[in-house]
């Protein structure tokens, strides 16, 4: 495949950078390949869903979860810049409630897998910013949780000196160990 899985503080969580084929004329890289992803990446899943997100500078979304059905995610940044984050709330883990973030864009070309077990949620730093993602799990709304963007708990340090612009579910999303987590 050519692509490079690089570690990141939460072991199951990996970014994943393209081998890419540029020219004068634009590029080419393979973003996915069943066989690769499989044996490097995301070990016994397959995907069953693609979402397309599009949001405009300063939009938080998340940290979104699903219980009882939990989704892994593999997210690229097509347009723009956002930066993304995971957390563990597997309840059994060693590293509940520790997180991991990584500045995905168009012009680094950067994947992540964010396996089922785990929160995830993004801050848009560009202008517009439009996000890909494959799923292992179908959407549930019944069985989505959201926990607080800024629960300090969890510590993340977003990379923002601004208030972000929350959606409804967003704002009310809950402090760590208010929450339903993952057995």
């Amino acid at each position: 495949m050519g692509n490079r899985v690089v570690a990141t503080a939460l072991p199951e969580v990996k970014l994943i950078e393209p081998e890419v084929f540029a020219d004068e004329f634009g590029f080419c890289f393979e973003s996915f390949s069943a066989d690769e992803f499989a044996d490097d990446v995301a070990q016994g899943f397959n995907f069953l869903q693609d979402r397309h997100l599009r949001a405009v500078h300063g939009v938080l979304r998340g940290l979104h979860y699903q219980v009882q059905r939990p989704q892994g995610r593999l997210l690229r940044v097509v347009r723009g810049e956002i930066f993304d984050v995971a957390v563990d709330v597997r309840l059994n883990s060693p590293n509940f409630g520790r997180w991991s973030g990584a500045y995905l864009s168009e012009a680094n070309q950067r994947q992540i897998w964010v396996p089922p077990g785990f929160a995830h949620g993004f801050v848009v730093l560009s202008d517009v910013a439009e996000c890909v993602w494959k799923t292992t799990e179908y959407w549930f709304p019944e069985l989505e949780r959201c926990l607080l963007w800024c629960d300090p708990d969890i510590g993340i340090e977003w990379p923002i000196d601004f208030q972000p612009i929350l959606g409804s579910k967003d704002a009310a999303g809950r402090r760590l160990y208010e929450a339903e987590n993952i057995a």
